[in-house]
């Protein structure tokens, strides 16, 4: 748990192709297959219209779960165990010492680490255990597909949740790294230095999502070089 009046301010990180991301995962991908093909089974979809309805709950509510909830009564912990529980994820993540050494590089005198995700708790676990940076991050927020209403990002209420989780009471001592823009936007609107994670091959939004662009998370040591022990630049 957060301790209270803590005066240092608060990174937040995203896990899933933020923190986890590797060019040869595939993470994202196969969970979009889970995803859709729990459409197709429990809604009796053709795979094309399971792929849209899924598309446009993620658009409507941030997470398709959600969507499943509300208009179709799904028991989200079952859901979780037939998508998220069920991805080969020993086979797509492996320990990561770059990433390791970064959030190590970190200086906790200056800042706390915490995560930020719309995952549920057990996914979130498995893959911060595979990266073996599980012991890096003081707390974690995440999506409770158990409680009675589901909240994610980019819902301010997510926010709101992180910040009393984390123990921050002022947003200027939020900072916040995902790869969605969406989220990220969010985050910005609501006060937050954020960082947009892209790709390395994506194009650049032709409006930014929020102050600050990255496409390594290695760039964080340019941007915020006062959180961090030492400062290495490569050229």
């Amino acid at each position: 748990m957060a301790q209270d009046q803590d005066p240092r301010p608060v990174f937040f990180f995203d896990i899933d192709n933020c923190v986890s991301f590797t060019l040869d995962a595939r993470v994202l991908d196969l969970m979009k297959d889970k995803i859709d093909e729990y459409f197709v089974e429990h809604l009796s979809l053709s795979p094309a219209d399971a792929e849209q309805l899924h598309q446009t709950y993620y658009l409507q509510y941030g997470l398709a779960i959600e969507g499943l909830v509300r208009h179709h009564k799904i028991d989200p912990i079952e859901y979780n165990r037939a998508v998220d529980d069920a991805l080969p994820l020993e086979k797509c993540l492996s320990p990561d010492p770059q990433l390791r050494k970064l959030l190590k590089d970190f200086d906790r005198s200056k800042v706390r680490l915490w995560l930020l995700t719309n995952a549920y708790v057990n996914h979130a676990r498995r893959v911060l255990k595979l990266l073996q940076v599980d012991d890096l991050f003081e707390g974690m927020t995440f999506c409770d597909y158990g409680a009675e209403k589901i909240i994610c990002k980019p819902h301010k209420e997510m926010y709101d949740k992180a910040m009393r989780e984390a123990g921050v009471t002022s947003s200027d001592q939020c900072y916040f790294v995902d790869d969605s823009f969406v989220n990220c936007n969010k985050a910005h609107d609501l006060g937050w230095t954020t960082v947009h994670r892209l790709e390395p091959d994506d194009p650049e939004p032709a409006v930014k999502a929020s102050q600050y662009q990255v496409r390594s998370l290695e760039e964080l040591r340019e941007l915020f070089p006062q959180f961090f022990k030492t400062h290495e630049i490569k050229n």
